[in-house]
């Protein structure tokens, strides 16, 4: 089966395309990406994976055509940030 791994950070990102044999799981398509290599500051223990936007544990088994993304910690508190101006002018 064919999955995809992808990950983001501010300056770079990968979109990475492997092949799994069936049953394979979240941290077997990680593992086999390379993309921990590719950024080392990736930390499984801490940060969340999921697969098309939905929060999984790393030995759910994988479906053909999903994509895994690994997500970055939040850096700032949403509740705290002072909202962008959206373009009205009062």
């Amino acid at each position: 089966m064919k999955v995809g791994v992808v990950y983001a950070e501010p300056e770079r990102h990968a979109w990475l395309r492997i092949e799994l044999p069936e049953g394979a799981t979240v941290r077997d398509a990680i593992d086999r990406s390379g993309i921990l290599q590719k950024f080392p500051r990736i930390d499984l223990e801490t940060q969340k994976v999921g697969v098309f936007g939905k929060v999984v544990p790393l030995d759910r088994a994988l479906s053909d055509g999903d994509r895994i993304e690994i997500y970055r910690p939040i850096t700032a508190d949403p509740a705290t940030v002072k909202r962008r101006d959206q373009g009205d002018d009062d």
